[in-house]
């Protein structure tokens, strides 16, 4: 007669039943941990709101003047002196009263010409410190010299000292080679003027790039000015851009440095002729608007086209290095 053998016993039923409550209380205590340590998904959205929030009042407190200035420079002078811009909301009949002739009358007075002496100054006001500064950051950042951290720190150490400080020896100066009221002194002055903090951000940017890419092209036999040329101006579109931008809106809203090394006449920017347009039609308010958003085109204009490579440009130049 055969037996059946029957299994170990691992333990008693109380035994057991002791380490399954273990189980259950370490997974409570897991999950309470996790618990714990879960984000709030709540404050995070609450904070997502707010930002949004801030955001658009902000977008709001710049552009409502904006949308102001843009209605007012359509408007006849009888309207703008009679009711505020916003009444063209309210009236929807007043948008058959927008007219052309502000502008028209604006570009007669003198800002169509002062127009085009404005892209002459700042075209090359901002091609030329870009380039300069190319070639400066990456003689700082992949080329050896003695001296070569002195020299980028004295570079930097230009950004503390203010414009105004220059201006008296500057005049003299051009004034000795009969520069002044001439577009080349105001080019030279916006050059000197912007390229610290275009070296400054070049540098970083251009130190920022793989070491590989740029071993690789000395293995390949390329020289410095063909590095320069081909691979590095190519992966620092975005740094270039985002100075551009800057430097651009910098010349084009410039009246101080225009005023002292241009003078008015026939070489007058924007800047100085809506300034006389202020002192001579400052009454006018129909005039005036038109004109100061002729000034905001061309800006306008730059900033959007340019916009994507703004954010990632200053990103990479202010924070490497």
């Amino acid at each position: 007669m055969s037996t059946t053998p029957t299994p170990p016993v691992s333990g008693t039923p109380g035994e057991e039943a002791g380490l399954g409550t273990l189980d259950r209380d370490d997974a409570r205590a897991v999950e309470a941990g996790a618990g714990g340590t879960r984000p709030r998904r709540g404050g995070r959205e609450g904070s997502k709101v707010f930002v949004r929030a801030a955001l658009l009042v902000v977008c709001l407190v710049w552009t409502i003047p904006t949308i102001g200035l843009l209605i007012s420079s359509f408007r006849e002078r009888d309207a703008i002196t009679s009711s505020g811009w916003w009444t063209v909301f309210a009236n929807p009949l007043e948008f058959t009263r927008l007219t052309f002739e502000n502008y028209g009358e604006v570009l007669e007075a003198g800002m169509g010409a002062a127009f085009i002496n404005s892209l002459a100054v700042t075209i090359p006001a901002t091609i030329i410190p870009v380039l300069m500064a190319a070639f400066a950051a990456y003689a700082f950042a992949w080329m050896r010299f003695p001296g070569r951290e002195v020299l980028f720190t004295l570079v930097v150490a230009l950004l503390v000292i203010p414009l105004q400080v220059a201006f008296i020896p500057l005049l003299r100066l051009f004034g000795q080679f009969g520069l002044n009221g001439t577009f080349l002194a105001v080019w030279l002055a916006h050059t000197g003027f912007g390229m610290p903090l275009a070296v400054y951000l070049l540098r970083n940017y251009m130190s920022s790039m793989p070491r590989e890419v740029i071993e690789s092209a000395k293995v390949d036999g390329a020289s410095h000015y063909q590095t320069f040329w081909r691979l590095m101006i190519p992966l620092s579109v975005p740094a270039l851009a985002a100075f551009a931008i800057f430097q651009f809106l910098w010349v084009w809203n410039d009246l101080l440095v225009a005023l002292i090394f241009l003078g008015g006449g026939d070489n007058e920017v924007v800047t100085i002729a809506l300034q006389q347009l202020v002192g001579a039609r400052g009454q006018d308010w129909y005039i005036l608007t038109a004109g100061a958003f002729i000034t905001m085109i061309v800006p306008l204009l730059v900033f959007f086209g340019l916009q994507r490579y703004f954010v990632r440009g200053l990103t990479a130049g202010s924070v490497k290095g």
